[in-house]
């Protein structure tokens, strides 16, 4: 019944459709009772004036079908491309409102998935279907009520094999719903295998694992392939049998009316009129049982769909909740504690305090929690206990698109959108001026790399933006932040290994960057580290020290440990280089970053 709502949606249309079809169904009613006036008053009678008085309107009948069965195909095609569409975009405007945690347990395949094979078996259900099972019930009804009116006997005669008919539909259903249902899992597997091989594929490449690769694609295919045979095999052992129901009720049927006829109880038109009554009392029936693998399937892609549009939206409860007033950008952690699964805490009861316009550096060994902090100060994730509030607001009590919109986050895997570079740049603000765009784009550096490209501004990105370089990529980032003019942000710096003239760009656009607002940032280079104007560093969920750089490294804890680690790493490759000239403090470009050294053993 869900899925008949997007049907409503059109009633017009669909009743115009119903209409249509019922004008064919009664033509189709009609024609064995002309039939029978044919024989019976006509070529019996030896009348041939009735003979071709009935052939004239039987032509006009089928021309009048005709013309309406062509109507009705254009308005079910209609509105069967209306519904998939408002399937679509209702799916696709859920999914990107869906809270982040979502997206750990669903793969992108099986995603895809549902907005593309399950939505269009949802679509068939909701528009045709319904459609042709509703007219299909009707002329039923009709072809009932015709046959007892002309002979009550012989139609409960025809009746008596439906009793086993619904045995065999009972009997089916179950096994062809749960077959279908498995068929939709295993073309979500092959759709989630394929987006992983097209997204991770340098790696296979690198590691020489395609063989490997298509062995677990071939064993998703061949599932694919035994699950849609079982469905298929249950599918044909159906059809027989109903056909099959529906002869034995006919053989009842004209053994009895040929005796009735031997007798003269009833006419020749009426036992020939019976007879076309009797397939079109069949007909809808055999055209259900076909209907009814198709309507299992789709009921097996609701049950998907529907669940993914009954998780809870991020901004669920947002009427509820307060506009964010401009941040001035104060962000405190109290007794803030986060696990992503129940019983593996991943913070520990954190608290700070960070004033607007500071800069805070997160430094600590990979997995320590860093970028759970700034996922929450994002609003990506909400706390299991304690409270993130940003100049006062508790965040859970605020409307998130009020916040978000004056929230900037870089991350180290910049995600650079197909388009041009504008359309990229102006992303956070696409009402921003080309002066304004320009502007952003000199204080960012990145002036300099698109004015050496063949459009400059205008110029196209690749999916990803393959054609860039990471540097290139992590410049127009820093571009699009600057623009929107976050008042707070969030940056994971990248860690890649650059030439020294990026490095020297993304440090001095960083700087521009982080001018004037509250920032937090996972740092791996020291030159970033000693420039924040606090340093958290993050072990196993907690903030085990806290302070400026020479507070850290006079105090000789953890932080100590990995500046010290680091400076000598560093002063080794510049004299394993000989490179004399540039004997001073390394600032961490290109070596081993601090979370790397914090993972490793003393």
């Amino acid at each position: 019944m869900r899925m008949l709502g997007y049907t409503r949606r059109y009633s017009k249309t669909a009743a115009a459709g119903v209409g249509l079809t019922l004008v064919g169904i009664l033509i189709g009613l009609a024609e064995p009772m002309l039939l029978k006036t044919a024989i019976d008053q006509g070529i019996v009678a030896k009348n041939i004036e009735v003979v071709t008085r009935v052939l004239g309107i039987l032509i006009a009948f089928r021309l009048i079908q005709w013309v309406s069965s062509a109507r009705q195909i254009r308005i079910m095609n209609f509105l069967g491309q209306k519904i998939l569409y408002d399937l679509r975009e209702e799916l696709f405007e859920h999914i990107q409102r869906l809270p982040v945690s979502f997206f750990h347990r669903y793969p992108v395949g099986k995603i895809v998935s549902r907005l593309t094979n399950d939505v269009n078996h949802m679509s068939q259900l909701a528009s045709s279907n319904t459609v042709n099972l509703l007219s299909q019930l009707v002329s039923l009804v009709g072809i009932v009520a015709i046959m007892v009116w002309a002979h009550w006997k012989m139609a409960l005669l025809s009746f008596t094999t439906l009793p086993l008919l619904v045995l065999v539909m009972t009997k089916v259903r179950w096994s062809m719903e749960h077959a279908w249902g498995e068929t939709r899992k295993a073309i979500g597997e092959i759709n989630a295998h394929l987006n992983e091989t097209v997204q991770g594929l340098q790696v296979i490449q690198a590691f020489g694992q395609e063989e490997e690769n298509s062995r677990k694609f071939s064993k998703a295919g061949k599932k694919f392939f035994g699950s849609y045979m079982k469905a298929i095999k249950i599918e044909v052992a159906f059809w027989p049998l109903t056909d099959l129901v529906g002869a034995l009720g006919t053989v009842i049927v004209v053994l009895y009316g040929s005796m009735e006829l031997f007798r003269g109880t009833v006419s020749l038109g009426l036992m020939l009129a019976f007879v076309n009554y009797l397939g079109k009392f069949w007909a809808p029936i055999s055209t259900f049982s076909r209907a009814w693998s198709q309507i299992l399937s789709a009921m097996a892609s609701a049950e998907r769909v529907f669940g993914i549009l009954d998780v809870p939206l991020e901004t669920e409860g947002d009427e509820t909740k307060v506009e964010m007033p401009r941040v001035q950008g104060e962000v405190f952690f109290e007794n803030v504690s986060f696990h992503y699964r129940a019983g593996e805490p991943v913070l520990r009861n954190i608290s700070f305090r960070v004033k607007p316009g500071e800069t805070i550096a997160l430094v600590g060994p990979t997995g320590a929690g860093k970028t759970t902090i700034i996922n929450l100060v994002a609003a990506f994730h909400r706390p299991t206990s304690g409270r993130v509030l940003v100049d006062g607001y508790d965040l859970a009590g605020v409307k998130l698109s009020s916040y978000r919109k004056q929230l900037g986050i870089v991350l180290q895997d910049t995600f650079i959108f197909s388009g041009t570079i504008l359309d990229n740049i102006k992303f956070g603000k696409p009402g921003a001026s080309m002066d304004e765009v320009e502007r952003a784009a000199k204080a960012s550096r990145a002036i300099e790399f698109i004015s050496r490209m063949p459009k400059g501004f205008e110029s196209e990105v690749h999916e990803r933006g393959q054609n860039l370089s990471t540097g290139e990529r992590q410049l127009l980032a820093f571009t699009r932040a600057l623009l929107a003019d976050p008042r707070i942000l969030i940056l994971d710096e990248a860690t890649s290994s650059i030439d020294p003239e990026t490095e020297r760009l993304i440090q001095e656009a960083m700087k521009t960057l982080l001018k004037g607002r509250t920032s937090f940032i996972i740092a791996h280079r020291l030159s970033t580290v000693r420039a924040a104007d606090r340093i958290f560093v993050v072990q196993d969920g907690r903030i085990v020290e806290e302070g400026s750089h020479q507070e850290l490294v006079n105090k000789g804890g953890l932080y100590a440990h990995l500046y010290e680690a680091q400076f000598k790493m560093n002063h080794n490759k510049v004299r394993l280089k000989g490179d004399h000239a540039n004997r001073r403090e390394p600032d961490g470009t290109g070596g081993t970053n601090m979370a790397d050294l914090a993972s490793s053993p003393n």
